[in-house]
């Protein structure tokens, strides 16, 4: 079946930047859609990141200006770049990716922004 798992999560200081990487394998399968969430303790899981097989991207605003969502369609790979990052910026960040059949979540990754 398909798989995606993540990296580049950890801890970094505020102002800092965190690439973080999804890539999908297992299975036959179109990507026609990939998108990054992310859920605080006690938080509902909220977008961040979306971008379509048409190229089109969309960002919550709290993160506009500050991360890019980007693919690697010959790796099948969803990156976000997380520059100038904030203590609230501080969660479990999910990569989520749409098929023409179905849709697969990553494991989750920890990104802690702290001083």
């Amino acid at each position: 079946q398909v798989q995606l798992v993540e990296s580049g999560g950890g801890l970094v200081q505020p102002g800092g930047s965190l690439r973080l990487s999804c890539a999908a394998s297992g299975g036959s399968f179109t990507i026609m859609y990939w998108s990054w969430y992310r859920q605080a303790p006690g938080d509902e899981r909220e977008f961040v990141a979306g971008m379509s097989r048409s190229g089109s991207t969309n960002y919550v605003d709290s993160v506009k200006g500050r991360f890019t969502i980007s693919s690697d369609n010959a790796r099948n790979t969803v990156y976000l770049q997380m520059n100038s990052l904030r203590p609230e910026d501080t969660a479990v960040y999910y990569c989520r990716m749409g098929s023409l059949s179905d849709n697969y979540w990553g494991q989750g990754t920890q990104v802690t922004v702290s001083s």
